[in-house]
């Protein structure tokens, strides 16, 4: 096989008038493969070596099924020498299909019968009405026709080709190809020529022997895409905006490995509970143990945990200091809820009424589905304050999911672990015409406000969701991995509109 360039460019090298017809021919009459060839034109089209002139050619190709036909003879008469072998007794569908194949029988059992070459007696077996050399296999004669013409549409009638056509026996293929001619900077050895100056050519002259490429000096550069915003990243921004003109702080939530006894014994969660098992949180080998917490606080905890207080009993079990430390990745964004609280407990001055926020990532040892992933990212909100009760949660709850056009709630009563009374969040949506759960909430149980310092009459009401959901339904999202994770299509992040929420004063007016 020689060097596509050195062929073409000898091919050309006979007179000015040289030319190459046809890139295809020329590539198979060469020993070359047409894809090279044609890369290599370009290229010299490029440099203004050649000038190419576009070819389109259509034929047709036969199928595996036709290339069968062409060897062995059609399905029809596959059959009809079946049915002529088994004489005047005929076969039964059945036996036919044991002779000839099932795919055959179908195939040519029907076309017989069209052609009127065999008859169904009326205890169904087919006979043949005709002889072998009263008929002639048309369909495989002008498949023959056809691939002797090059596959040429004009070899073959209309009519012909719509008839194979519908039997799927041909199809149509259009082939690109080129005609070469010199161009005005033909030569028949090709010099690369330099993109760039260089101190090396400067330095050494080579500058004033080098060919250059032209330089086009009105050409724009590519534009720069710039950063785009993640959807979710959207929604949170908007859902930060609504929080903080509520009167909301955000949380420092930057620190995703925490120690077992924030994450889980500060919220009063024993030490035997479900979601502290290894097939539900994901904790870390290296360092495995956290090294500090308060001491004087760790040890209320403790004593909340073995022997209860704040008029409870505790859950009356040894504390074990060792999966107090264990080191995890953060479960949910209320480990950093319970730090802020007891900061807020024990700062100097004294406790002063408060309200937080955070949004960030979470890490659950889930099995991922399309409304499930291993991590996600939790919107959290708490009220610190004196006297609160469950009215003041549910009114906080109302305005929050109104600021993002939500009017319609219910709550169901539910359990958590810390929180007592705890509610589940129904809102109706009104694509799904159905209630779905968005959120949960709850008033912190005294045995786990109690150890931090905060006086008795403090009430901290807390409410939660995810980042995801809300994103899914804004954006017509069905699968939570097409939104977020290694599948996400950076160009549904490109063109996601902003996100906006329309209150429900908005939505009222627009009706």
């Amino acid at each position: 096989m020689s060097d596509p360039e050195s062929a073409i460019l000898a091919a050309l090298s006979a007179s000015p008038e040289a030319t190459i017809p046809d890139t295809y021919t020329f590539s198979s009459t060469h020993n070359l493969d047409h894809n090279q060839v044609v890369g290599v034109s370009k290229s010299l089209e490029g440099d203004a070596y050649v000038k190419l002139t576009e070819l389109s050619t259509s034929f047709f190709v036969l199928g595996k099924e036709a290339d069968s036909i062409v060897n062995d003879g059609s399905q029809e008469m596959c059959v009809l020498a079946a049915l002529i072998e088994a004489g005047e007794g005929g076969l039964s569908m059945s036996d036919l299909q044991g002779l000839v194949g099932k795919d055959v029988c179908k195939i040519g059992m029907g076309n017989c019968l069209k052609n009127k070459w065999a008859k169904k007696e009326k205890d169904g077996k087919l006979v043949a009405v005709v002889k072998m050399e009263d008929v002639k296999d048309e369909v495989r004669e002008l498949l023959q026709q056809l691939k002797e013409g090059g596959g040429d549409p004009k070899s073959l009638d209309d009519k012909d080709v719509t008839a194979l056509k519908r039997r799927k026996l041909i199809s149509l293929v259009t082939r690109k190809s080129y005609s070469i001619v010199r161009g005005p900077s033909y030569s028949s050895t090709r010099v690369k020529r330099a993109a760039d100056l260089t101190k090396e050519m400067l330095d050494s002259g080579k500058w004033k022997e080098t060919p250059f490429k032209e330089y086009n000096f009105k050409t724009l550069g590519e534009s720069v895409g710039g950063g785009y915003l993640h959807p979710l990243l959207k929604v949170r921004a908007e859902f930060r905006k609504i929080l903080m003109e509520m009167g909301f702080h955000e949380m420092p939530t930057n620190k995703w490995v925490e120690s077992s006894f924030w994450n889980f014994d500060s919220l009063f969660q024993p030490q035997s509970h479900p979601a502290r098992d290894a097939h539900d949180t994901f904790f870390i080998k290296e360092p495995a143990q956290t090294v500090l917490v308060p001491e004087e606080y760790y040890d209320k905890v403790k004593t909340m945990h073995e022997v209860g207080g704040s008029g409870s009993i505790g859950y009356r079990y040894d504390f074990k200091r060792e999966e107090a430390f264990k080191n995890l990745l953060r479960t949910h964004t209320t480990a950093v809820s319970s730090q802020m609280l007891y900061k807020l407990a024990n700062q100097k001055g004294g406790f002063q009424p408060a309200r937080y926020f955070s949004i960030d990532r979470v890490f659950r040892n889930e099995t991922m589905d399309a409304t499930h992933l291993c991590e996600f990212h939790q919107v959290e909100g708490l009220v610190a304050d004196y006297n609160l009760s469950l009215g003041d949660l549910i009114g906080t709850i109302e305005t929050f999911f109104r600021k993002i056009g939500i009017t319609k709630l219910r709550f169901k009563p539910a359990f958590n672990p810390y929180t007592e009374p705890s509610m589940e969040i129904f809102g109706y949506h009104p694509d799904l015409k159905k209630w779905t759960e968005i959120g949960n909430s709850g008033m912190f149980r005294p045995e786990m406000l109690a150890p931090m310092g905060l006086p008795d009459n403090v009430r901290v009401i807390a409410w939660g969701l995810s980042l995801e959901r809300p994103t899914m339904i804004k954006y017509r999202i069905d699968n939570i991995r097409n939104l977020f994770g290694h599948k996400v299509d950076l160009g549904m992040t490109k063109n996601a509109p902003v996100c906006r929420f329309e209150t429900a004063e908005e939505e009222e007016q627009k009706q």
